[in-house]
């Protein structure tokens, strides 16, 4: 999976706000994601992240 730092993360399941789409802002063995809806920030493994992506909206979109 090919991701960049600022890509737009749907997620399979929402965030407590109701918002499914996560900015990705860190990169590493565990990602960095902030809520589009509530701008709160979540660490959580690559491979439990990996699996619950649903769709990559890329920041120039």
């Amino acid at each position: 999976m090919d991701l960049k730092l600022g890509d737009i993360l749907v997620m399979k399941k929402a965030h407590p706000c109701g918002s499914k789409e996560f900015e990705l802002t860190r990169l590493g063995v565990d990602y960095k994601l902030r809520c589009c809806g509530c701008n709160h920030e979540v660490m959580i493994p690559r491979i439990k992240a990996q699996k619950s992506i649903k769709a990559v909206k890329s920041k120039d979109e």
